[in-house]
This record gives structure tokens, C-alpha cells and sequence, in this order.
């Protein structure tokens, strides 16, 4: 069948469906793209924001080294460094002072955790979303395939292939339509979803590293 002769030929509703499946289809690996670049970038930059950490000779250095760093690792450093400073310079008994430095650098280290965590989350309810509806909306332009040729068999009063075959191929077709969308968007969702657990386990034991480190060798280095 030519895909053509349904948008020039079918009506209103069956070319809207397939619209609309191709259309998610497109948006589907578009986030697939840019999701997988974003994985592997971010793993990445928080290997090497990691060495440069651990192999810096102080936390100035280390802070230096880091300053323009886009990785999750490096804004995890700078958010314990700057608490660690606002801590040690406001002892004014403010409500924000009254714990004690651990609490203090938890509560802040905890908080850019969860910000860069949710930065990884972006376009995964677009997946799931459309993983969960495509496959229903190229159901509906089956029924509605199916509508039509029982249409032309009442209007012509019998059955042969030249009347149902129409209708009932564009409704196939918007079956496979709406798999080819759900299928990608369903495979992607599982695995960046794999990813992005990977991701968030390498950051919290980063965090548990330079929230003990920041704690026990911060005062010795003169952070300031």
C-alpha cells in the first residue's frame, strides 16, 4: 500500500492518527539522541572532575581546577566548599547556624544532589508517556480503518476485496505505526531509566567522600 493515498485519500481522522505517530515517533528519537549524549557525557565528566579532585594537592587547587567544570561532581565540590565558608564566617546563632557543620554540609550537599539528580530526569516522562499511548492511539486508527470499510460495505451493499482492502490496510498499517512509536520510547525509558541509576549511585558515594573528607581534613587544609 502507498502511505501516500492515505494522507491524499483518507479522511480527517485517519491522517491526523498518523500525524500524530509520526510526529511522536520523531520527538521519541530525538530524546533518545540527546538522552544517550547526556549519559554519556555526564559519566564522563564526573570520572575525570573525580581524579582531579582526589589528585589535587588542596581544596583550593582542587577548587581552581574545577571552577568551570559542567560536571555534576565538580558542582557537588563547589556547594560543599561555599558551605563550609558560609558556615565558618556567619557564627551569628541565625537559625541557619544553629546545627552543627555536619548537618549544616549535609542539608546543602544533599539539596545540589537531588538538583543534579532531577537534571538527569529530563524527557523521561516524554518517554514513558509515549511508550504508554501510542500503541493505544494506533488501535484507534484500526477501529476507525475497520469503521470504514464497513462503511463501504453497507453503502455497496457486498463484500469484495476492492472494498474492504483499503480501509483495512490503512488500518494495519496504523497498528504497526503505533508499535514503531511505543517500541523505541519503551526500550529507551528501561534503559536510560538503568543509566540514570548508575548515574545517581556513582554521585552519592562522591558525595559520601567529600562530605567526610570536607569534615576531616577541611580545617587542616585552611579552607577559606
Amino acid at each position: 500500500m502507498n502511505l501516500m493515498l492515505t494522507f491524499e485519500q483518507g479522511d480527517a481522522v485517519l491522517v491526523s492518527v498518523f500525524l500524530i505517530l509520526i510526529l511522536m515517533s520523531v520527538l521519541t528519537w530525538y530524546f533518545i539522541v540527546l538522552r544517550g549524549w547526556r549519559a554519556w557525557q555526564v559519566r564522563r565528566l564526573n570520572r575525570e572532575a573525580d581524579a582531579q579532585l582526589w589528585g589535587a594537592a588542596s581544596w583550593q587547587a582542587a577548587e581552581k581546577d574545577l571552577d568551570t567544570s559542567p560536571a555534576p561532581a565538580a558542582a557537588l565540590l563547589r556547594e560543599g566548599l561555599a558551605a563550609v565558608r558560609k558556615y565558618q564566617q556567619h557564627s551569628d546563632g541565625s537559625l541557619g547556624q544553629s546545627c552543627s557543620l555536619d548537618d549544616y554540609l549535609t542539608r546543602a550537599l544533599r539539596k545540589r544532589l537531588s538538583q543534579e539528580q532531577q537534571s538527569l530526569e529530563g524527557g523521561m516522562t516524554f518517554l514513558a508517556t509515549i511508550g504508554s499511548t501510542a500503541p493505544f492511539i494506533g488501535l484507534f486508527g484500526t477501529v476507525w480503518g475497520i469503521y470504514n470499510a464497513l462503511v463501504n460495505i453497507g453503502a455497496q451493499g457486498q463484500v469484495s476485496i476492492g472494498t474492504v482492502a483499503g480501509p483495512i490496510g490503512e488500518a494495519l498499517v496504523a497498528t504497526a505505526a503505533g508499535l514503531a512509536a511505543a517500541i523505541p520510547a519503551v526500550l529507551a525509558y528501561n534503559t536510560f531509566t538503568r543509566l540514570n541509576r548508575l548515574i545517581n549511585q556513582d554521585m552519592d558515594h562522591f558525595t559520601h567522600d567529600l562530605h567526610a573528607h570536607l569534615l576531616t581534613l577541611g580545617g587542616k587544609d585552611g579552607i577559606r
